[in-house]
């Protein structure tokens, strides 16, 4: 195809995510550890307009963030998936709306990526399937995958073995401590836990996670060696668990707490100690990037 028959332009929404658990079992030979991981999808996220250009370049714009195209994971995605489509690929621009945090553990990065995989897939009407995009994606992180499938997941491996799950619907409170973590840093610290016990899908309670399974499983196998390396991350999740239970996401900063409502949520971010930023956001089973995709398809289809 070629930028006459481009589709028209498209806006998606890069969801967040959060960790409900993470536990690490050991570490591979290869490097990697395995992990075993609930996958929490949330309706809040950057934006990524998709618009083909007459000319066959990647055009990045991302105001805000400074980082190289060859370092930043939405111009990488669409690279990948520009290769993947052959020459007849058109020149697009990305325009992105940063809200997500960076190295927040709310995989905003990991998401932009793949929500940029299956942006440019519709747009450039390339017909690549789930599989094959959540397998470029894996090139790009162990996170990607999930925002490609597009639905909370329980993940083994380093993060790419999927199995949906169905998470009772709660509000999530997030907030996001004034400190960036390392991860790299925390994989090869002496210090963090690398034999917790793994969970079976049995206990997932036939695929459904409500309240009371958290009550039983939540933890974060990363929160402890934050916690003592990063003291902002520590006083903020302690001034949150003051309305529940409250955990880090991912490798950090991050750390949330789940409400039966919004107001309640709401009511608690609203009470959060002076330059503590953060959101609340609902939990969300299918990913709001894929409900966009449907509708975008449907125009289309309708032209």
């Amino acid at each position: 195809m070629n930028a006459r028959t481009a589709s028209p332009a498209l806006t998606l929404t890069a969801p967040a995510k959060l960790n409900l658990m993470l536990r690490i079992l050991g570490r591979r030979t290869d490097g990697y550890h395995e992990l075993q991981t609930v996958f929490q999808l949330l309706d809040y996220g950057d934006t990524l307009t998709f618009s083909s250009t007459d000319s066959d370049t990647i055009v990045l714009d991302c105001p805000g963030v400074d980082v190289a195209p060859e370092h930043n994971l939405i111009y990488r995605a669409a690279l990948l998936i520009k290769q993947a489509h052959g020459n007849g690929a058109p020149g697009v621009r990305i325009s992105v709306k940063k809200i997500l945090p960076a190295g927040g553990g709310v995989g905003g990065g990991s998401s932009d990526a793949a929500t940029t995989l299956l942006g440019l897939n519709a747009v450039w009407r390339c017909g690549l399937d789930i599989d094959t995009l959540a397998e470029l994606g894996r090139h790009l992180g162990a996170d990607v995958p999930v925002f490609v499938r597009g639905y909370s997941a329980f993940a083994e491996g380093v993060g790419e073995q999927l199995t949906p799950v169905s998470i009772t619907p709660r509000w999530y409170l997030v907030l996001t401590p004034d400190c960036h973590v390392s991860t790299g840093a925390l994989f090869s610290d002496p210090r963090l836990t690398r034999d917790s016990a793994a969970i079976t899908l049995a206990a997932l309670r036939d695929r459904r996670l409500n309240t009371h399974w958290l009550d039983e499983y939540a933890g974060n196998d990363f929160q402890p060696l934050v916690e003592s390396l990063y003291p902002k991350v520590r006083l903020a999740r302690e001034w949150l668990a003051q309305f529940g239970q409250a955990f880090l996401t991912g490798t950090g900063a991050c750390v949330f707490a789940g409400f039966d409502s919004e107001a309640s949520a709401q009511h608690a971010f609203a009470k959060r100690p002076a330059g503590l930023r953060g959101f609340v956001a609902r939990g969300v089973n299918e990913s709001p990037t894929h409900r966009q995709l449907a509708k975008f398809a449907a125009a289309v289809q309708a032209d």
